[in-house]
């Protein structure tokens, strides 16, 4: 009964200084916003690769940094690696677990890579989450009515069987 006034003080002592630190907003490295800038340009001029490096480099500057996860997803996409993007998509959403564009890019790439009951489970997160008339529910919503694209047919997958004639 002696130590209560000392707990109780302590208690408190350690409650504010970790909602102090919970509210804290995070300074972002301006070397690493520089990259993403770059990044983007890149990604807008077509060039998905040095887009790719340069998010990779703003991410080993400031790995704290989770919107860079987002932009590697969209590169990652645009190269046909969606696979890939969903892994980023995943790792933004461990830092952040309602981040809505985070939730409807892995959607949109499962729609893409033709898994249109998981990117459904997305939808429906979202649709919890932030509402049917969020802007992130609407994308994935359209994305999964215009369904999965048709598979790209290489010259290997519709070669001819080969036949033996006698001469």
């Amino acid at each position: 009964m002696r130590y209560y006034p000392a707990a109780l003080a302590l208690t408190l002592l350690a409650a504010v200084s970790a909602s102090a630190g919970f509210g804290a907003t995070q300074d972002h490295d301006p070397r690493a916003v520089a990259l993403i800038k770059e990044g983007r340009a890149q990604l807008d001029e077509g060039n998905a690769q040095g887009a790719i490096d340069a998010f990779e480099a703003a991410l080993a500057v400031d790995p704290g940094m989770s919107a860079v996860f987002l932009e590697l997803a969209r590169a990652a996409r645009i190269e046909g690696l969606q696979g890939k993007a969903i892994h980023y998509y995943r790792e933004a959403l461990e830092r952040d677990p309602r981040n809505f564009a985070a939730i409807a890019g892995e959607g949109e790439a499962m729609v893409e890579k033709g898994a249109v009951e998981k990117a459904r489970r997305n939808l429906a997160q979202l649709e919890s989450l932030c509402g049917s008339s969020c802007e992130e529910t609407q994308a994935l919503a359209g994305k999964i009515a215009r369904g999965a694209p048709a598979p790209v047919l290489t010259a290997e997958a519709i070669a001819p069987e080969p036949t033996v004639t006698k001469n």
